[in-house]
């Protein structure tokens, strides 16, 4: 039993001489540990190939992945989800950019803009002309934000600034700021800053501020209102001007929107009148009008006058001012006025302005006479404006908008906005704007007050006067040596009418 015990032993290990090995604890979990690492690696590879499979599938179509219905999908519904997703989504092409201009660069131009919003958005259209003309490179123009406003914002905040500088290519190389190199220079004095002269010939620039430029390296021109001259320019001087106004000048997209919304709140009620009612603080400061104010109302304006240095003019007689029609309409005239000019009572009049004057009191008399007066602020919900709070040209930047889409626009004073608005409003085919003649206004209000000239006959002369002043097709009028009392070129772009490729364009 014994020798059969052994014999089996030999026989199962081979051998009486090669003793029984087993594998040892540590092997064991060696091993384990590998296949574990194995199937952890094959996991990550296959989860990894499985994620970049669907990036894949959504960005390019082929429905491997993701066009599988859910199990919890009714058979329609899945019907409906296979046939969206057959059908090609739409690309939108992005407009072919013009080529760019290719020019030795004489030197950097860096430009201050100074004013509210229409002020400074001529002003930008004169110094691309002033670039481009001077073979320079445009920097971003900066915006005021230390005017009676005091709004901070910046270009791009107002300004589709990528629009701004990839539409004007083909003319002018714009940069957001200066290049590394230049920025240094101008860290360490480098360069030369000045106004430069109002209402000057494009001359002017290339006789006196192209030197200064090429000397410099870099130029800042601190103060660019009226700074080009209305009429005697080279004809591709005042088409760019149009060019940048009517098609580089975009707003952004979040002014954009908000504009569309109120336009088509607007609509909805039926056609709309835009009135400018430039009866704000700040004119009424200005401008020295105090019609219609109380004394300690007129001894505000004045302070305020007087806290301004820039407004230069400090005494003013505001009846001879009023009279010679210089002054901005009151409400209550301009609801006299376009009663007069046949006006329906239930048309929307929206007010393109800031706070008015004297609130609902000065008010009382345009809202008796016409009840369906709205403004931004009532059209839209407060969370609508939070971001535009504070920000007066992006508020400015809305009424602009609504004011190029109205059925009739009506500035009470030609101030930058009306002159802007209304020469917009003649590329965009004539639209009906009346303008306002104030002298003859004020002395007609002032007889009807009086009641030395009836209802009728007042009626009958406010419709006569302004039949040819509904912002039809003229000539500008050029005054010598007078740039301040001829027609401004933005009021009435006349050189930009006349080409109808250009017309189309914008």
């Amino acid at each position: 039993m014994a020798m059969g015990l052994k014999a089996a032993a030999a026989g199962v290990g081979g051998g009486a001489d090669k003793p029984l090995r087993f594998p040892s604890v540590a092997a064991v979990a060696r091993s384990r540990m590998q296949l574990w690492m194995l199937r952890a690696t094959t996991t990550v590879l296959l989860w990894t190939c499985l994620v970049q499979l669907t990036a894949v599938g959504e960005t390019w179509g082929p429905r491997v992945l993701r066009g599988w219905p859910s199990c919890r999908m009714m058979a329609p519904e899945a019907a409906a989800a296979a046939a969206r997703l057959a059908m090609p989504e739409p690309v939108a092409e992005k407009p072919a950019l013009p080529p760019q201009r290719v020019y030795r660069n004489n030197g950097y131009l860096m430009v201050s803009c100074n004013g509210g919003l229409n002020q400074m958005r001529a002003a930008i259209c004169d110094m691309v002309a002033i670039a481009r003309y001077l073979n320079v490179t445009l920097i971003v123009p900066e915006l005021d934000k230390t005017s009676f406003w005091n709004d901070p914002s910046e270009f791009q905040d107002i300004f589709d600034v990528e629009h701004f500088i990839t539409s004007l290519r083909g003319e002018v190389r714009i940069l957001r700021e200066l290049p590394p190199r230049m920025k240094q220079r101008v860290e360490m004095g480098m360069f030369h800053s000045m106004p430069p002269i109002s209402w000057s010939h494009i001359s002017y620039y290339h006789n006196q501020i192209l030197p200064l430029i090429q000397k410099h390296k870099v130029l800042h021109l601190n103060r660019t209102d009226a700074r080009l001259a209305n009429n005697g320019l080279p004809l591709d001087i005042q088409k760019l001007r149009c060019q940048v106004n009517y098609a580089s000048l975009k707003f952004t997209s979040q002014i954009e929107e908000l504009g569309r919304r109120v336009i088509r709140i607007l609509r909805k009620n039926g056609p709309f009148l835009v009135l400018h009612l430039r009866y704000e603080m700040d004119m009424l400061a200005f401008s020295g009008c105090t019609e219609g104010c109380t004394r300690e109302e007129s001894d505000e304006l004045t302070r305020m006058r007087y806290a301004y240095p820039w407004w230069k003019e400090k005494v003013i007689n505001s009846y001879v001012k009023r009279k010679d029609g210089l002054c901005p309409l009151t409400p209550e005239e301009i609801a006299l006025v376009l009663r007069a000019l046949g006006i329906d009572r239930s048309m929307q009049i929206y007010i393109a302005a800031g706070e008015i004057y004297g609130g609902k009191r000065r008010m009382s008399s345009l809202t008796s006479e016409y009840p369906n007066v709205v403004r931004k602020e009532t059209l839209l919900e407060p969370s609508d404006l939070k971001f535009f709070q504070n920000h007066s040209s992006q508020m400015a930047a809305l009424d602009y908008l609504v004011s190029l889409e109205s059925d009739i626009f009506v500035p009470t004073y030609d101030g930058n906005m009306a002159k802007v608005v209304e020469g917009h409003r003649r590329i965009m085919g004539f639209k009906n704007t009346i303008l306002l003649d104030r002298k003859l206004i004020v002395d007609l209000v002032d007889r009807y007050n009086s009641g030395s000239l009836p209802w009728d006959e007042f009626s009958k002369q406010i419709k006569s006067v302004h039949a040819n002043r509904m912002g039809s097709a003229s000539r500008r009028t050029v005054i010598p040596d007078k740039p301040k009392e001829e027609d401004y070129f933005y009021a009435n772009p006349q050189e930009c009418l006349r080409d109808p490729n250009l017309l189309r364009a914008w």
